[in-house]
């Protein structure tokens, strides 16, 4: 993970063959500006020579806060740093946590392919046992076929839910229950995680406390699927090598209409246009501060194994959020 706090544009306009050829790269450091301009002319004298050597790569790369062009790391104003965790705030104007390897989940049950997932495994046991009733007496033209498919997929249905703790039938109508049977399916295949469940105003949040991980690790594939982690969060993760927490409402939960100004708001801006920022942050912090980012429901699995570090990014956490408090969500 990396958040820089310096950043830079190198440019390189030459003519090649008879056309002009322009390539910028941005450049960052932690140390200095004149270190980050050297780093930025360093990437944009590489991409020149690739390009006009015939490589088809962007002249530009977008100037973007999170998620940007590969290589470019988080590019959001460091708001506080505590250990290896850093908290920025990101393009819309909230405070977010970022740490290398405290896994954080973020199952979103907003958007279409959350819904498809969920009516996928709305099934029950006696719909998939009488779908399957239907199949062979077609095939068999016996009705008496389709009783027994019936009667022998229903008692495989039921054996199975009751070995792998499985739900007989998954409320549909309700998906914060949804996606806490999801959870209970992944602890008991995975009894020796520890995971703290928080509820956001528009899914579900999971906190890894039992070990670290990287972001590329397998098992971190494998809980996001299981899960049903916002695919373009585990696209971020991946892309950025850290995980991510949202600590303070989005404004527009708030009351507060108007983007971050100025827009765009990528870190960082000239100094003539921070006192319209300041401004805006300032609005912001106070409509903010009556609000939780999430609330905490429980904990589930072997919650007697803890690791230091996601102990301390916890804390941080659920401080930051408010998510022991009954302020509203936002």
């Amino acid at each position: 993970m990396i958040v820089p706090q310096f950043w830079a544009e190198g440019r390189i306009q030459e003519r090649v063959a008879g056309q002009q050829v322009t390539v910028r790269r941005f450049g960052w450091s932690d140390d200095s500006p004149l270190a980050a301009q050297a780093h930025a002319d360093q990437r944009t004298r590489g991409a020149y020579d690739r390009i006009v050597s015939g490589e088809k790569l962007e002249r530009r790369e977008r100037k973007q806060a999170y998620n940007g062009a590969d290589g470019v790391p988080i590019r959001e104003e460091i708001v506080e740093r505590q250990g290896d965790s850093i908290i920025t705030r990101n393009g819309y104007g909230a405070r977010c946590l970022n740490t290398p390897d405290v896994l954080f989940v973020d199952v979103d049950f907003e958007g279409e392919e959350g819904g498809s997932r969920r009516s996928g495994r709305g099934l029950t046991v006696l719909g998939a046992a009488f779908i399957g009733a239907l199949v062979v007496g077609y095939a068999t033209g016996l009705a008496m076929a389709g009783v027994a498919a019936f009667m022998l997929t229903a008692a495989f249905g039921f054996w199975r839910a009751h070995k792998e703790a499985l739900p007989v039938v998954e409320d549909q109508g309700d998906p914060l229950a949804s996606a806490r049977a999801r959870v209970e399916r992944f602890i008991h295949q995975h009894p020796d995680w520890h995971l703290r469940l928080y509820r956001t105003p528009a899914g579900l949040r999971v906190l890894a406390m039992h070990d670290v991980y990287a972001p590329s690790d397998a098992a971190v594939t494998d809980v996001f699927e299981t899960l049903g982690a916002d695919k373009v969060y585990a696209r971020m993760c991946r892309n950025q090598n850290c995980f991510r927490a949202r600590l303070s409402a989005k404004p527009w939960r708030v009351g507060i209409g108007e983007h971050l100004r100025p827009r765009p708001g990528v870190w960082p801006v000239s100094p003539d246009r921070l006192p319209a920022r300041d401004a805006w942050v300032a609005r912001y912090e106070k409509a903010a501060a009556g609000y939780a980012a999430c609330h905490y429901l429980g904990s589930v699995g072997n919650t007697l194994k803890v690791h230091m570090n996601a102990l301390v990014v916890q804390e941080l956490h659920d401080d930051r959020t408010r998510a022991n408090s009954s302020l509203p969500l936002a």
